[in-house]
């Protein structure tokens, strides 16, 4: 696979385009520039290995967060992207399917492991041919949205001959109606959360899979043991918790991506989709 570019490098940008005198204004990577406060963190969260108490008060606030209810459905990993890499390592070379264009890194991940992938335009293309559907929900950079139920029935027809759906919620914590990860127990369905986009901490590192206790226990002797800091797991739990935060953080953002929409469309830009961490959009100066 050629390599990926991502975005978020700005020191990437100023060595090709310079430094404008007020900096780069990162519009790439889809992170709330509202973070959630992470003060007041206890002195033994930097200097003591997180304990098992610390794990399991985690995947509990994750389980209760995404609707799971059950923390053995749950494992925590440094960063969805790590679980994006390692879901494809714990299968045998299968035919998998990308519901695309989307996030680059889910073919490379698959394509790297050994599997023979291809890119799908519609949920329903790739019939019963294939081992493994992949689908961003919603998706990356168009804001493309599945309905639960047809992801549902997507991951119960792949189960009945042992095939996999993998789904990469990212940026579903904006408006949680079409997430399926309050059915992560049910077989043949894997969903990938990010914390860092929404509460505003990419530098975190921290991410969650979801699905039946089997895989889930798969997924943790692969990552091994302390594979989430002591700092991220105490922000976390307590950010999962915070209601008034989480309410308030969905109306601001989504007031924002309107006046966005706004200076967009006077721009003489056309917005295409996206969510409200981030716009598509097409101009006839494009690049």
């Amino acid at each position: 696979m050629e390599t990926v570019v991502h975005g978020g490098d700005t020191q990437w940008a100023e060595r090709l385009f310079g430094r404008p005198p007020n900096g780069w204004l990162d519009l790439s990577t889809g992170i709330n520039p509202f973070p959630y406060p992470v003060d007041g963190l206890p002195v033994t969260a930097w200097t003591r290995l997180p304990d098992g108490g610390a794990d399991r008060a985690l995947r509990q606030a994750a389980a209760d967060y995404y609707g799971a209810g059950d923390p053995a459905l749950v494992v925590a990993a440094p960063g969805s992207q790590a679980l994006i890499q390692w879901v494809p390592r714990l299968r045998p070379p299968s035919r998998v399917a990308v519901l695309g264009p989307t996030y680059s890194e889910h073919a490379r991940a698959w394509a790297g492991a050994g599997h023979s992938v291809d890119t799908v335009g519609d949920l329903d293309e790739p019939g019963l041919g294939v081992d493994v559907l992949v689908v961003t929900n919603p998706n990356n950079p168009d804001g493309r949205c599945c309905a639960a139920r047809r992801l549902l029935q997507a991951a119960d027809r792949l189960s009945r001959h042992g095939g996999l759906l993998v789904v990469d919620e990212a940026f579903a914590d904006l408006d949680p109606a079409n997430s399926v990860a309050a059915y992560a127990g049910a077989p043949g369905l894997v969903v990938l959360r990010s914390f860092g986009k929404f509460f505003g901490l990419a530098g975190l590192r921290l991410g969650f899979g979801l699905a039946a206790p089997a895989p889930i226990a798969e997924l943790r002797d692969a990552l091994g043991p302390w594979a989430v800091s002591g700092p991220a797991a105490h922000i976390a739990t307590r950010a999962f918790r915070d209601g008034a935060w989480i309410a308030a953080t969905r109306i601001k953002l989504a007031e924002g991506a309107a006046r966005l929409d706004a200076l967009l469309e006077d721009a003489g830009l056309t917005v295409a989709g996206g969510t409200a961490l981030y716009r598509l959009v097409t101009g006839v100066d494009a690049l």
